[in-house]
Order: structure tokens, then sequence, then C-alpha cells
């Protein structure tokens, strides 16, 4: 089992970016999948979910409409499109499932 996240980088407050995290060595389409964050100096906090079949999104009340969670079984793929972003979005973000452990994350930041 193997989760790859990418996709992060520096942003201006307001600013928008699009991870991507890359699974393989399991059935991808029959897991829910998520991403969890660990800003500076913080516990690692869960940012958002999706079921396997991409239904029914949750979210942390932070990020409620500004982050999209979306997946695409097809590749193997779940993503986080975050939009009006904020430096306390600054954090290093996971995916993550059941059945996986902690990657190595992407790191976002976000400052003018």
């Amino acid at each position: 089992v193997q989760l790859v996240e990418s996709g992060g980088g520096l942003v201006q407050p307001g600013g928008s970016l699009r991870l991507s995290c890359a699974a393989s060595g399991f059935t991808f389409s029959y897991y829910g999948m998520n991403w969890y964050r660990r800003a500076p100096g913080k516990e690692r906090e869960w940012v958002a979910s999706i079921t396997s079949t991409g239904s029914w999104p949750t979210y942390a009340d932070s990020v409620k409409g500004r982050f999209t969670i979306s997946r695409d079984n097809a590749k193997n793929t779940v993503y986080l499109q975050m939009n009006s972003l904020k430096p306390e979005d600054t954090a290093v973000y996971y995916c993550k499932t059941s059945i996986s452990a902690w990657g190595q994350g992407t790191q976002v930041t976000v400052s003018s």
C-alpha cells in the first residue's frame, strides 16, 4: 500500500492549489480516502473525507466552502482543490486510507 502526495508549494493568500494523492498496492475503489494536515507546532488534524464511490464529501469547519475533495477511481488518485487560501492553511498535507501508513506529505505554504 503506497500513497504519494504532490502538488504543494508556495502560494499567496487568496490563491489556489490542487493537491494529488496517487495510490497503489490496493484496490483503490474499495476505500474511502481522507486528507489531513499538520501545521508547524500543532497536532495533525483531519481536513476532508470522501467515500469509495466519491459520494458524501465531508470537511472540517475550517476549510468548508474553500476546499473540495474529489477522486478519480480510474486513475487511483484523490485530489484536494484548495481555494481562497489563508496563511493558517500552511501545513504539510497528507492523504490516508484505513489500511495505509502515513506518507511523506506535501508542503503547502501560504504567504505574501
